[in-house]
C-alpha cells in the first residue's frame, strides 16, 4: 500500500465564482429621475451687479448602472461657451450622496457630500470652493436640487459670507425637453 497522499482539487462552487452585483437602492433610484435631456435657464446673482447674469443652455443626464448619474451641461457665461460635468451617486458605506463638478471655466474640482429629503424631493449638497465674494479665498457652499415635477427641477447655489449668513449666487431652472 502506498503512503502517498492524494490531493483533491478544490473547485469553487458556482456561487463563489459569480459576482454578486448589488441592486440600486431607493437613494440611487431617486437619481434616475434626473436622467434625460433638459433645457436650462440660468441666473447668476453677483453682488457687484444690480441685475443678475442670465443665460440659457442644455443638460444631458445619463445613468451609470443605476447607481450614478453623469450630467453634461452646455451654456454660455458672459457670452463665452461653457461645458460642465456633474457626477452624482449615493455611497451606501458613507450613507451620503457624493459627487463632483468640473467646468471649462475654472480649474477647481468641486466635491460634494449631501443628503436627500425624500418627502420634499430635495437633495442638499455641501461643498467648499473658490469664493465669488472674496477672490483668493475658499468658502462653504450649499447646493440644493429640488424636483418640482417629472419635467421640472430647480438648482440653487448659495455661498456662506464672512458674517456666516448665506447668499444665493445662482439659480438654474431645468425643463425636460419634449
Amino acid at each position: 500500500m502506498s503512503s502517498q497522499a492524494t490531493a483533491t482539487k478544490h473547485e469553487p462552487s458556482s456561487s463563489q465564482t459569480e459576482y454578486a452585483q448589488p441592486k440600486p437602492a431607493l437613494e440611487q433610484d431617486w437619481l434616475q429621475t434626473l436622467v434625460g435631456e433638459w433645457e436650462t435657464e440660468i441666473e447668476c446673482h453677483i453682488e457687484q451687479r444690480k441685475l443678475p447674469l442670465k443665460s440659457k443652455g442644455t443638460e444631458s443626464v445619463r445613468s451609470i448602472g443605476g447607481f450614478w448619474i453623469v450630467a453634461e451641461g452646455k451654456s454660455t457665461v458672459m457670452d463665452k461657451p461653457m461645458t460642465s460635468i456633474l457626477t452624482l451617486g449615493y455611497d451606501s458605506e458613507q450613507r451620503k450622496y457624493v459627487g463632483t463638478w468640473a467646468s471649462s471655466c475654472m480649474t477647481y474640482l468641486w466635491q460634494y457630500k449631501g443628503s436627500l429629503d425624500l418627502a420634499a424631493e430635495t437633495l442638499m449638497l455641501e461643498t467648499e470652493g473658490p469664493s465669488p465674494l472674496s477672490l483668493g479665498t475658499i468658502a462653504k457652499f450649499r447646493e440644493v436640487m429640488e424636483v418640482i415635477s417629472n419635467d421640472h427641477r430647480v438648482f440653487t447655489s448659495s455661498v456662506q459670507r464672512a458674517d456666516g449668513k448665506w447668499a444665493k449666487i445662482a439659480t438654474i431652472s431645468y425643463r425636460r425637453k419634449k
